[in-house]
């Protein structure tokens, strides 16, 4: 991408994000765990990288605002919603990944 402008690449970053971010809430049946065990990242570290970028730039955004704006509605409507307990080999699977041994 080093043959387009700055301006540019900003942009289809960021219609690639709006486009992952329509796709993961026209699939709630893809839990955040599973998310979490096989990529290592699921909608709540969207927001929180959000949140970290509205935070380098000296934004007042509140996390509750950035969930919303990833899931497509309140979160915890979603989570009433869609999200199930984990089972417990979910919760196995996620304790032995990367991203469960990751203390943020």
């Amino acid at each position: 991408m080093s043959q387009i402008d700055p301006k540019t690449q900003t942009e289809l970053e960021a219609a690639a994000f709006r486009r992952l971010t329509k796709h993961l809430r026209e699939r709630p049946q893809v839990h955040n765990i599973d998310l979490m065990n096989l990529a290592g990242f699921c909608r709540n570290c969207l927001s929180n990288w959000l949140k970290d970028a509205a935070d380098e730039r000296g934004l007042n955004l509140d996390k509750e605002t950035l969930r919303t704006h990833v899931y497509g509605m309140p979160y915890e409507e979603w989570k009433q919603q869609h999200q199930k307990p984990a089972s417990d080999d979910q919760l196995k699977a996620f304790a032995q990944s990367p991203a469960g041994q990751h203390k943020a």
